[in-house]
């Protein structure tokens, strides 16, 4: 296993280019944190690949010879970045398949077409999703935040676990499972997860729910972590923080703060490239080799909330997650 300190960083310390144990910082790029990587073995996916950091993600990987499989909601949106980077790396292997995360029918359609498609799966890049939307249920009448950044995830992850693991028996090669989380999780509801109110209209509050998805994103990953440890399976699971980055579409509900974000984030926030950077380190470096159920931001090892290392809470979000995706 390559070595990899344990130090971590308290909050956003590399930005300014300051580096941390890895040797990246703040103002890497994806390129830079998977210079020389060649990664023609691998399958991947990566969800939300049609949009922002998704794109960058997608692009990176595809240069470093991974197939990738673009899960996105709009497959005409996909098509289009599958071209444009076909146009720049000819050599891409890209594939683009239609997934609704809000949607339990259309993750189960798409885990289904995955397996029946035969392709090996070494990556799976649980990177999509929705930030501070007005409350909402979506198709399976759950709080849409809740239902998209995390319980389509989960069930993805379930379901395509054992194509998973299968892959790293035969391969002989470590899988890697990155939750695409936010410092956001800091923000959640006072209790976390609020089990017996997620879809409680009333104490409906967008930046809280926000976090409450963010931080079961971290949960879900540290639980997964654990569980494929004690069955001694050869596949980590990991969450990471992308960094504040201008010019993604996440923050289309919010008309003001995009605005102020595009005039004032060039001089504070991450650039796209900048802003992949974690989540390639995190697929594709070597480093990371072994390493699971940890919390990364700006290429390093970092240090999430109280609430987002809480074991218990991370087993009973897993119990909770399990009965809203296998209802009786």
């Amino acid at each position: 296993m390559c070595s990899f300190s344990n130090k971590t960083a308290k909050g956003n310390m590399w930005i300014f280019g300051w580096k941390g144990p890895s040797g990246f910082s703040a103002s890497s790029t994806a390129e830079e944190v998977t210079q020389g990587i060649d990664g023609s073995a691998l399958a991947a996916i990566v969800t939300g690949a049609s949009s922002g950091i998704g794109v960058e993600t997608t692009r990176v990987l595809a240069l470093r010879g991974v197939h990738v499989v673009m899960a996105v909601r709009n497959a005409d949106a996909g098509r289009n970045v599958k071209e444009s980077i076909l146009k720049e790396i000819p050599s891409a292997k890209i594939d683009v398949m239609e997934l609704d995360l809000s949607s339990m029918a259309s993750v189960r359609k798409f885990a289904s077409q995955y397996q029946s498609s035969n392709l090996p799966l070494n990556l799976l890049i649980n990177n999509a999703g929705v930030m501070a939307t007005p409350f909402m249920l979506s198709q399976d009448k759950i709080e849409l935040q809740f239902a998209t950044n995390h319980l389509g995830h989960f069930l993805l992850t379930d379901l395509l676990l054992e194509t998973m693991k299968r892959t790293a028996r035969e391969s002989n090669i470590e899988g890697r499972i990155v939750n695409v989380s936010s410092e956001g999780h800091r923000i959640a509801y006072r209790e976390g997860i609020r089990f017996d109110k997620i879809n409680d209209e009333s104490g409906y509050y967008t930046w809280y729910a926000y976090g409450q998805s963010k931080l079961a994103n971290i949960l879900h990953a540290k639980e997964l972590a654990q569980r494929l440890k004690e069955e001694e399976v050869e596949i980590t699971a990991n969450s990471l923080h992308p960094g504040a980055i201008i010019s993604t579409n996440l923050m289309r509900h919010h008309g003001l703060i995009n605005t102020v974000g595009q005039m004032l984030g060039k001089y504070f926030l991450k650039n796209i490239p900048q802003g992949a950077a974690t989540t390639c380190y995190v697929a594709l470096n070597p480093q990371v080799k072994g390493v699971s159920g940890e919390y990364f931001l700006d290429s390093n090892i970092g240090n999430p909330s109280a609430k987002a290392k809480d074991a218990d809470l991370a087993k009973k979000l897993w119990d909770f997650s399990c009965t809203l995706t296998n209802p009786k």
